[in-house]
């Protein structure tokens, strides 16, 4: 598990900036989504919904699995069943997280920037965990390839009862990790001092109606402009010192 402590003024410097900087402490913890904005799996679950779709006789256009991203599993099945698969809720989502997972397995596939970020956050001693709408197995077999500690715990889809775009997930991820922070640092979590990373509309919907300090990542599907959130390009350039000065 990551130090918590707060580190000291810790300078770093950006390798298209020679100018060095200073991380100041005021970023405490990163919350992070998973599916398209630590692992790009989104053409994984896209290659299975169709092929389900077409399995039991429906097609499946480009339009309606974008429109799944970022969205519940459970909604996804739904959606799903009315394209045509004629199978229970349950089931959908039981066969879509096997083969999803055994394609990530073996051949993890890391978004550009992530891993690097994570690293340096871990490194600075600035908390992390994951807040995802993919399942418990799904989750574990993406943090199992991750140096150990890399994230203090997961929330899940599977562990809450409303998925994003509701701030439930990340206002439970949120309260587990308050949960021990001022044992552990000596100072109360605090919501402006936290950010989550998150790469689709009902997911920066979610953070950003938790009270979370918000970042885009844009991948799969467009993010319109939004007050609520900080839009940037990629993680390939973002650093902590870039994530601490976007609070507010």
């Amino acid at each position: 598990m990551p130090s918590t402590s707060s580190p000291a003024l810790q300078t770093q410097t950006h390798e298209s900036d020679s100018t060095p900087y200073e991380l100041t402490g005021a970023l405490q913890a990163v919350f992070w989504d998973m599916d398209g904005t630590l692992v790009d799996t989104e053409p994984f679950w896209i290659s299975e919904e169709r092929a389900l779709v077409e399995l039991h006789g429906g097609s499946w256009s480009e339009e309606q699995a974008h429109s799944l991203v970022g969205q519940a599993l459970t909604h996804s099945a739904s959606v799903l069943q009315a394209a045509g698969v004629d199978m229970t809720a349950r089931e959908i989502i039981d066969h879509l997280i096997t083969r999803v997972a055994a394609r990530a397995k073996a051949d993890m596939p890391w978004r550009p920037g992530a891993r690097e970020l994570l690293q340096d956050l871990n490194a600075a001693g600035i908390r992390c965990a994951l807040v995802t709408m993919s399942e418990t197995p799904l989750a574990e077999a993406v943090v199992s390839a991750l140096p150990s500690g890399s994230m203090e715990f997961i929330v899940t889809g599977d562990m809450v009862s409303r998925g994003k775009p509701d701030p439930e997930a990340y206002l439970s991820a949120f309260e587990t990790m308050a949960a021990d922070h001022h044992q552990r640092t000596g100072e109360d979590l605090e919501k402006t001092r936290c950010i989550a990373i998150e790469d689709s509309i009902p997911g920066l919907g979610a953070a950003a109606d938790s009270g979370l300090v918000t970042v885009a990542v844009p991948h799969y599907t467009p993010i319109p402009e939004d007050a609520r959130w900080h839009k940037v390009k990629g993680l390939v350039d973002v650093d902590p010192a870039r994530l601490e000065r976007l609070l507010p």
